[in-house]
């Protein structure tokens, strides 16, 4: 199992920066996909940016030059530096992982953290 927990999240100004923080724990063989999703009220979970084992990384277009996500192999954390934020940007954002829990297993599964709050407010 996986636990994730989060961190990073809070209030800022238009123009502000944050930096999310999510660290994965527990019993597992490896971590592949990391990813970045976010929720605003009243709308759908969408997936913000992504990042493989290998270092690919992929994003959506309205984060692209203000947002970037990066990973620690060794600490098991995915980062998410946001700058240049904007009121749209205000929204629950939540860490997902993909995991592989054994070395003789090839199967993976998806966890998630509890989520953080990020809202961009004057």
């Amino acid at each position: 199992q996986v636990q994730l927990v989060e961190s990073g999240g809070g209030l800022v100004q238009p123009g502000g920066s944050l930096r999310l923080s999510c660290a994965a724990s527990g019993s597992f063989f490896s971590i592949s996909v990391m990813r970045w999703y976010r929720q605003a009220p009243g709308k759908g979970r969408e997936l913000v940016a992504s990042i493989t084992s290998g270092g690919t990384i992929s994003c959506i277009e309205s984060v692209k030059g203000r947002f970037t996500i990066s990973r620690d192999n060794v600490k098991n954390t995915v980062y998410l530096q946001m700058n240049s934020l904007k009121p749209e940007d205000t929204a629950v954002y939540y860490c997902n992982v993909k995991s592989r829990l054994y070395r003789m297993r090839p199967d993976e599964y998806d966890y998630w953290g509890q989520g953080t709050q990020v809202t961009v407010s004057s």
